[in-house]
């Protein structure tokens, strides 16, 4: 008889304790989710030709055929074809960056690592300087016009051949070793940057000025043409990384114990790599190096909603993106109407955080 009563105790703590968890979720999600939205549209707004919330509201539920309304055309080719589809795109690469970040230091158990250590945007960086400086011209075969994203097709592939070494060089016995990874793409890292170096000190003033812009990162080229090719990319692995919330928290425990619970670990790392890599490539592609925003946001992250990867992936995706839409809103207003790179807001905003955990858990 105690024993059953026992037995339906727990039973009753078990599913209180997921029905509180799934709310909890549900409600970190929504309210993220809520301010992402916020943000989205308090950025469209926002410019050198300030567009009121209203209007915003009008001229976006005309054109998706919901309401019909009275705005000033030059506002709605100025929200249409410039802001949103940067706004998009910034919201994209956030949700990238961050959920590349948090997935790599869950494979690395690392709160230190983030997706460079894979190489991934040394290597973009170095095929899209050589793109530069040597002045590579290509075609691509199914459409000509293609070619004009010659740079971004460089930087991707740079990406990917950059992690592919690092993937092939850490295996021992057919296995991807974390620790051989981790060294491989520091070794790698530091072998790009000095080849990238050299093409720069080869490079002539003109080269050299769209060297430092694209290097520093922007997302003002965004069009829906070249938003149109990167959205599926972008989304894969945002959708992707997401449900290998399980997975990673048994990986934290070790990889036998991981093993043990029934976890591929060699198919996890693949997955993790390649989805990761697919990512950032594409955002490097587009645009240019973005700093900090791996490292930090899965750091923010964890500070609120603690070490669950099941929450921590979704919720450092749209921190990613909430981020992100912020910084951008900040490098084109601040000194309108010249625009700053992306990259040094991000790394403005990100240093002093960084530097106040580290201080945080030194004192710990």
């Amino acid at each position: 008889m105690v024993q059953q009563r026992t037995s339906v105790q727990l039973e009753s703590s078990a599913v209180f304790s997921k029905t509180f968890s799934n709310a909890y979720t549900v409600l970190v999600l929504g309210t993220l989710a809520g301010m992402l939205l916020v943000v989205g549209l308090w950025a469209i707004g926002i410019g050198a030709v300030p567009i009121s919330l209203k209007d915003v509201v009008s001229i976006l539920g005309n054109k998706l055929g919901l309401i019909e309304s009275h705005y000033s055309e030059q506002q709605a080719v100025i929200l249409t074809v410039i802001r949103l589809p940067r706004v998009i795109l910034g919201m994209l690469v956030g949700a990238v960056l961050g959920i590349a970040g948090a997935s790599m230091q869950g494979i690395f158990r690392n709160p230190l690592a983030d997706p460079g250590l894979m190489g991934i945007s040394s290597g973009a960086s170095l095929f899209a300087v050589a793109s530069i400086v040597l002045e590579l011209q290509f075609a691509f075969p199914f459409d000509p016009s293609y070619s004009l994203y010659r740079l971004s097709a460089m930087a991707f592939v740079g990406a990917c051949l950059s992690t592919f070494i690092v993937y092939h060089l850490s295996k021992i016995d057919g296995k991807p070793q974390i620790s051989t990874m981790l060294l491989t793409g520091i070794a790698l890292n530091a072998l790009a940057g000095a080849i990238t170096g050299l093409l720069t000190y080869a490079a002539t003033d003109a080269q050299l000025r769209s060297i430092q812009f694209w290097s520093l990162g922007s997302v003002g080229g965004a069009t829906w043409q070249n938003l149109q090719l990167a959205f599926p990319l972008l989304l894969l692995p945002v959708v992707g990384l997401s449900v290998q919330g399980k997975a990673l928290n048994a990986f934290v425990l070790g990889e036998d114990q991981a093993e043990h619970l029934g976890i591929n670990t060699t198919v996890l790392k693949k997955r993790i790599v390649v989805l990761s890599t697919l990512g950032v490539g594409v955002s490097v592609a587009l645009c240019g190096s973005i700093g900090f925003i791996g490292l930090l946001i899965p750091h923010l992250t964890r500070l609120v909603v603690g070490a669950n990867h099941r929450l921590v992936l979704p919720a450092s995706a749209l921190g990613g993106s909430i981020i992100l839409t912020l910084a951008d809103l900040l490098a084109r207003t601040l000194v309108a109407p010249t625009e700053l790179p992306l990259g040094i807001i991000t790394a403005l905003l990100g240093t002093p955080v960084f530097i106040w955990m580290l201080l945080q858990n030194r004192t710990r």
